[in-house]
């Protein structure tokens, strides 16, 4: 005779593994810092020491834009609970401020990341979709080269599933 096995229940619930008790995260208890000042001075103290001028310059160097680096930096300080997401976002206007101090001491041209840069050409999704619209316009010009002027000045037929048919 085979033995049944009884089902188990002492066992871990899916995805268990990716779950963590309420309040063991830095991000969910109250943050070190509460205003905007105190975080603004927690970023100056920390951006002014020699070393991180260093890499702050290596980094600016390499064509990273600023506010790139600035997100990264405040995005870090909320998840190691330094302070709140909303202080971060209004403390990074004066990061960048300051990086930018930084890269004009250091002589290095950076990008800001603020403002869209004129492209040297057009994108590749505007030429696609002009392309496009020139195949169809193509297709129809030689299906019946008179029935598109005759189209644009006639209003056009409704078109769908529920719409009546002309009797």
């Amino acid at each position: 005779m085979a033995l049944r096995e009884e089902p188990l229940f002492d066992v871990p619930i899916p995805g268990q593994g990716l779950t963590a008790e309420l309040g063991s995260r830095p991000w969910q208890n109250p943050p070190q810092l509460s205003t905007v000042d105190e975080a603004i001075d927690y970023y100056v103290e920390r951006l002014t020491d020699e070393s991180a001028i260093d890499q702050i310059v290596d980094i600016l160097e390499l064509g990273v834009p600023i506010a790139n680096v600035a997100n990264a930096l405040q995005l870090g300080a909320v998840m190691d609970g330094v302070h709140s997401v909303d202080i971060g976002i209004l403390v990074i206007p004066v990061i960048i401020e300051l990086m930018m101090y930084i890269g004009d001491t250091s002589d290095v041209e950076y990008t800001t990341g603020l403002n869209k840069k004129a492209e040297d050409g057009v994108s590749d999704a505007k030429i696609a979709k002009a392309a496009s619209k020139l195949k169809n316009k193509i297709k129809e010009t030689d299906a019946a080269p008179n029935k598109i002027d005759e189209a644009e000045d006639d209003e056009e037929e409704p078109k769908g599933l529920m719409t009546r048919r002309k009797q």
